[in-house]
């Protein structure tokens, strides 16, 4: 058995870890803590107050009873709001406190690009254009081109996570442009589990969403490698796998 303990940010779509689990269908375990959240606003200052090392351990010893073998703080805003070394700096404090391997949502973004051997993305963010904005100052630092980012303009998590399918998949349509290799659609508050390829599918290109990069993240660091293409092209191979999807009802572009 593997088990990925998860730190998540308040109550929003936390229900997607449970599905993930289902459709994962094997000994993977996500047992997750619900962080306090203070005020639940995207608003900068708001994300770094969720994200004090102090909030995120709250729940690290529960995990450890769990069997957690590797932590995520599973927020995007909770990390990307601290900027890159605040980020990095926040996931040390909580591995050295858990004294387990740790990341973020945020940090896994920026490997689950690199992972699909893309390099131009497309960023659909339920945020304000501010917050969308230090997501894409995140991701350059990680090395990765934002193209085009569209804003969903929802003032809390609390709203993105009463969003169903149809909002979330307008939104990635709206965001996508023909030089994006991946589109990445970030907040653990959004929930997408349960139609990763049929965003895919829409596009015709792989999608990143932050409750799929979560989990991806988390086995990562425990050194465990699954394959559930229900999941998305993120866990349907183990290769680079830029070119193989056609856009539905579009040509493929050359």
């Amino acid at each position: 058995m593997t088990t990925v303990g998860l730190l998540y940010p308040g109550h929003a779509a936390e229900d997607d870890f449970p599905r993930t689990e289902i459709l994962l269908d094997t000994d993977i375990r996500l047992p997750l803590f619900s962080t306090e959240t203070g005020e639940d606003v995207y608003r900068a200052d708001a994300l770094r107050e969720q994200g004090d090392p102090d909030r995120i351990a709250e729940g690290v010893e529960e995990l450890r009873l769990a069997g957690a073998e590797a932590l995520i703080w599973a927020s995007s805003g909770g990390s990307f709001g601290l900027g890159w070394e605040g980020a990095h700096e926040q996931i040390a404090t909580l591995a050295r406190a858990a004294g387990l391997p740790a990341s973020s949502t945020s940090i896994g973004f920026g490997r689950a690009v690199r992972e699909l051997g893309a390099r131009r993305v497309a960023v659909a963010a339920p945020y304000p254009d501010d917050v969308t904005g230090l997501f894409a100052d995140f991701l350059a630092s990680a090395g990765v081109e934002v193209v085009a980012a569209g804003s969903g303009g929802a003032a809390s998590s609390a709203e993105a996570g009463s969003w169903g399918p149809d909002v979330v998949k307008r939104l990635v349509r709206e965001a996508d442009h023909p030089d994006a290799e991946v589109v990445l659609v970030p907040d653990t508050s959004l929930h997408t589990t349960a139609f990763i390829p049929e965003l895919e599918e829409l596009l015709g290109k792989p999608v990143l969403t932050a409750n799929q990069v979560t989990v991806w993240e988390g086995l990562r660091l425990a050194d465990r490698r699954t394959w559930a293409p229900t999941l998305g092209t993120l866990f349907a191979s183990r290769e680079p796998v830029l070119g193989k999807l056609e856009p539905k009802g579009i040509e493929v572009r050359e």
